[in-house]
């Protein structure tokens, strides 16, 4: 998966499947500095993918400065992220493009579980 740098920030375009649905995302910050990854809950919305306030967990995520967001921690099952699937993934879902300009933003997470090398030098984000 390549990367570019916009506005000084890694950013990332990948599609996104849940369940034989699929959504572009052309703007997804890459963050190995938070610790989950979140997603626009409207963006996701053509996949299916909705807020299960049910099974789902609200959860509170600070950034630098202390701000607080809120949003819906969920796990799926068959998810693909760019050409890896995951037959079990956290999800976070909540407000990332009206507030910060992303689609979403990839975590901490995603990158311990793909194990990812980020390549600066090719802008480049190898998965193993």
């Amino acid at each position: 998966m390549n990367f570019i740098i916009r506005n000084g920030l890694p950013v990332v375009s990948f599609e996104f499947i849940y369940q034989c649905n699929r959504v572009y995302l052309e703007n997804v910050l890459l963050d190995t500095g938070c610790a989950v990854s979140i997603f626009d809950v409207d963006v996701l919305e053509s996949t299916g993918i909705r807020i299960d306030p049910i099974n789902g967990i609200t959860k509170r995520m600070y950034g630098v400065g202390g701000q607080s967001e809120l949003c819906y921690e969920q796990e799926l099952n068959n998810l693909q992220i760019g050409s890896t699937i995951f037959s079990r993934f956290t999800l976070h879902l909540g407000m990332t493009q009206d507030p910060y300009g992303f689609d979403g933003i990839l975590g901490s997470d995603y990158f311990l579980k793909t194990k990812s090398i980020i390549d600066y030098s090719s802008f480049d984000i190898y998965t193993r």
